[in-house]
């Protein structure tokens, strides 16, 4: 009954913050906001949180900065994660390896389904043949083509292949990754939880 309410009481928190990190990022874009008496606090709350996620270049590209993107996952992946701690009948190792495991499952699938979302957009610009050089597309090609390569590369096996066919190529390619990710994570979450320790 206790770790259940102090469960409780860690969510919340947890909310709370997730909502001074929210706030912190709009007065971010409005520099006026930030230099009042409010948004020095609120910065000097959150911004150690997301100075840790800035720190690392790969959720940065050079035009946009997505760590903060990042910081608001793992917040909500603890905040899901106290939260079905709360209500928890009984709790044992398979328990907690499952919570870890749909953890971790939750902050790739959010990644891999950003990826399909600027993937689909990607294609239907090009499809559209909508500005080509338009700075919008180099954001985003920035943003999927160190993954897409990859793919790719290991799709074809080194051969070069028109745009249009690796950005496809790329997004079944998640799609499906995705989709049988979660398939085994429930799977495998199911026969943690039902493990007696």
């Amino acid at each position: 009954m206790v770790f259940s309410t102090l469960a409780k009481i860690v969510s919340s928190l947890v909310s709370l913050y997730m909502i001074l990190c929210i706030v912190r990022i709009f007065f971010s874009w409005i520099p006026s906001l930030t230099d009042t008496k409010w948004g020095r606090l609120i910065a000097g709350l959150t911004d150690p949180y997301l100075n840790l996620f800035r720190s690392f270049s790969l959720f940065r590209t050079p035009a946009i900065d997505f760590s903060p993107i990042v910081a608001l996952a793992v917040l909500s992946v603890l905040n899901n994660l106290f939260m079905t701690l709360s209500y928890a009948v009984r709790i044992t190792l398979g328990f907690i390896l499952s919570l870890l495991l749909d953890a971790a499952w939750s902050a790739i699938s959010f990644l891999l389904g950003f990826f399909l979302v600027i993937s689909l957009i990607r294609i239907i610009g090009f499809l559209a043949r909508i500005a080509v050089l338009h700075p919008l597309w180099q954001i985003l090609d920035g943003i999927i083509n160190p993954l897409l390569f990859r793919i790719n590369r290991i799709i074809y096996r080194g051969r070069t292949v028109q745009y249009l066919q690796g950005l496809i190529t790329g997004f079944i390619v998640v799609l499906v990754m995705r989709t049988l990710g979660g398939f085994l994570v429930r799977l495998l979450t199911s026969l943690l939880m039902s493990l007696p320790i």
